[in-house]
This record gives structure tokens, sequence and C-alpha cells, in this order.
């Protein structure tokens, strides 16, 4: 299945490169919620709240209550996930807070969990460099994508993973990082970045966003 993805900055749907610079600006909610009307669910990215700079809140909410979606950005608190569900989110995508300096961070995860759901949560695995990386893309952390997907099962019914060295620079992407995580969980698993073929979504055996 495709998931079409709506990045939301300054109250605008964006592409960026690496989550770093702007590549584009694309047209407006509406619009996008008219070009994806095919696909049963969408996901949404706050990148804004992401980055600690604000959130598009008005607009997560316009788009969650016309189209079945998948919300993240900017959640590092039980509260922010609750609003996100009371908003009209069907899951919700916690990132960076699901990880610390000491590795896993079960103790918010337990909570979310208890908050809203195992079945409504999925983590987000962003690996650039075999790392995963945290607070908007920014800072790398110990830990790698293949080894904690078993240690986060518990918590979540799936995982979106990005490999954002190829994230926005339609180059391709590795599918055999992709692979290597697909037999290492029975859980769902969205894949993100770099992906730029059919050929590509055809070779592969995930979700993709």
């Amino acid at each position: 299945m495709i998931i079409p993805c709506i990045d939301l900055m300054d109250g605008k749907v964006v592409q960026l490169v690496q989550g770093r610079e702007k590549a584009l600006e694309g047209g407006t909610p509406s619009e996008m919620l008219d070009r994806f009307s095919a696909f049963p669910e969408i996901q949404v990215i706050d990148l804004d709240a992401a980055l600690g700079r604000g959130s598009n809140d008005s607009i997560v909410e316009f788009l969650a209550a016309r189209a079945m979606t998948r919300v993240g950005g900017g959640v590092r608190s039980v509260e922010r996930a609750r609003s996100l569900v009371e908003r009209g989110a069907h899951k919700v995508i916690v990132g960076t807070a699901a990880f610390s300096a000491a590795g896993i961070n079960t103790e918010f995860l337990e909570a979310l969990r208890a908050a809203i759901g195992r079945e409504r949560l999925l983590v987000a695995l962003d690996s650039k460099g075999g790392r995963i990386v945290v607070k908007g893309w920014r800072e790398s952390t110990a830990l790698s994508a293949e080894e904690v997907l078993d240690r986060l099962a518990p918590y979540c019914s799936g995982f979106l993973c990005t490999y954002v060295d190829k994230e926005g620079m339609l180059e391709g992407t590795d599918l055999a990082w992709f692979r290597r995580l697909r037999a290492a969980t029975a859980l769902e698993l969205t894949a993100a970045g770099g992906i730029t073929t059919i050929e590509e979504v055809v070779r592969e055996t995930v979700s993709e966003a």
C-alpha cells in the first residue's frame, strides 16, 4: 500500500531535502486532499512541531477531519498524543521522544501506550549514516534501526522507517536496508526516503510513504 505524505511548515505544504532545505511548496491542504483522495490513508507530518517552533494544529485538524490520517511531528508528551487523537488522527507517530540518552525511552512509551492504545501508536525510525537520528534529523543516537525493532514492538503497532540519507533527493533508496528491517519484525513497516520509481515500490514487500 502506498501512503502519500503531507509535510507542513509555516502553514504550507512543503517538500524538504534531508529535512533541512526546502525544495518546493505544494498545493493548499485542500488541493492535496483532492490529489490524494484515491488513497485510503495519508500521512501528515508537522515539521514546525518536530523542530519545536510552533505547530500547524488547525491544518492537521482540517486534514484529519476529511481523511484517515497518521500524524507525527513534535509528539513529546502524552498530552500531545491525546490532542492529536482528539483532533481526528487515526494513528500517532512518535520519533524523538521514543529515545533518550540511555537508549529507548520505555517509560514514555509505556505512558503513551496506556493513554492512546498500542494499536494507535507508530514509532519513527529515521536512519542516517546507519544510526537513528532525532530532533528533526539533526542529532544522531548510538542506535541502529535493526537493533531496536524487537525492543519497541511491545509499545506500538508498526514503524515508519525513513532512509534519511536519500530523503527528498529523488536518487533512489537502499532497498537492502528496508529488506533487513522487514525480516526483523512482523509488525507493519512503512518505508520512506528516496523512493523514486514504481520499480522500487514493486520490488518492496513493505508499505511506502
